[in-house]
């Protein structure tokens, strides 16, 4: 799969998951203001919360994809993170701020809660397009986990794919909170008590507070600068040490631009009798094999250095991953 049709994919991804929350979201306030369910209402916040995510997600896939040019010229993968970062805020505020204020509000006032049925049904719906969407995720993952030859799991943990990353983590919040809004529902419906509808949307905005979390966390370390990972660090280094001009690479540094770019930077000592047009060349090579191996990788930067004086062969090895 190519670099654009992975970002077609991702768009497609987000653009899937944010229509079905838009239904969802007028579906849920409709049963909520129906049935005066503390769940259901903060089950309606929480889809809006991931249309206005799915929104944000969709302006960064937008705005990250600018080619670069002369003010950025290491283009704008950055400012992908900038918007996903907003919409993990607005979760936080929004989505599990709504939720939890209005589940101890119903817990405090034990407010009557009407029509249980159009409440069911709305969520019985949401659960089926919920799972549409969240299929289209996996399948994304799984395709993409492959051609990083990494297990999905890994994959979800480590991609610098933040919008299919936040779709998946907010599909599946999505399907546990509706799980826990019909079992809030259904207590309160056979007890008469509204404290379990209270419970579950204090537990819907602590779902919510978790997600956003960790979607937080990760654009954070994105935007500061993180590295590839360490499998993938040792293989690009083994692949510059292969080369025939090369004694060791003394440092190795690599930081993920935005979701599709990646940057390496080593200083190098090649061998002694090693030409300029051997090094020009070892560069090229250098290029050619990274690139040919791991397509994101738009920027190789080598620069020849001595070694390092203290370790056998003359060299002190140094990489990004050492502590």
């Amino acid at each position: 799969m190519t670099e654009a049709e992975v970002k077609t994919e991702s768009v497609g991804t987000v653009v899937v998951a944010g229509t079905a929350n838009l239904a969802i979201a007028a579906a849920k306030l409709v049963a909520g203001l129906l049935s005066g369910s503390a769940a259901m209402l903060s089950e309606a916040a929480h889809s809006v919360a991931d249309t206005t995510t799915e929104a944000l997600l969709f302006l960064a896939l937008r705005r990250g994809a600018r080619p670069a040019d002369r003010g950025h010229p290491f283009g704008y993968g950055k400012e992908s993170y900038v918007w996903a970062f907003l919409a993990a805020l607005f979760t936080f505020v929004v989505g599990a701020g709504f939720a939890i204020t209005h589940g101890v509000t119903t817990i405090l006032v034990h407010q009557h809660t009407g029509n249980y049925l159009v409440s069911y049904v709305v969520l019985v719906i949401s659960f089926a397009i919920e799972s549409v969407s969240l299929t289209r995720a996996v399948r994304q993952i799984r395709r993409e986990s492959r051609r990083w030859r990494a297990t999905p799991r890994r994959y979800l943990r480590l991609t610098a794919d933040t919008t299919v990353k936040a779709v998946f983590l907010e599909d599946s919040a999505a399907l546990i909170g509706l799980l826990i809004a019909g079992v809030g529902l259904g207590l309160s419906e056979l007890t008469g008590d509204e404290l379990y509808d209270g419970i579950a949307s204090v537990l819907i905005g602590v779902l919510l507070l978790a997600v956003a979390t960790i979607l937080a966390r990760s654009n954070v370390s994105l935007l500061v600068g993180r590295a590839v990972s360490e499998r993938i660090h040792r293989q690009i280094e083994e692949e510059l040490e292969a080369l025939p001009a090369v004694n060791r690479v003394d440092t190795l540094m690599t930081m993920l631009l935005g979701p599709d770019d990646i940057l390496v930077a080593a200083k190098v000592d090649f061998h002694n009798d090693a030409t300029g047009a051997d090094i020009e060349a070892a560069a090229d090579e250098a290029e050619r094999r990274l690139t040919e191996r791991y397509p994101e990788i738009e920027y190789v930067f080598l620069d020849p250095t001595r070694s390092m004086p203290g370790t056998d062969g003359g060299g002190a090895r140094r990489t990004q991953n050492e502590k």
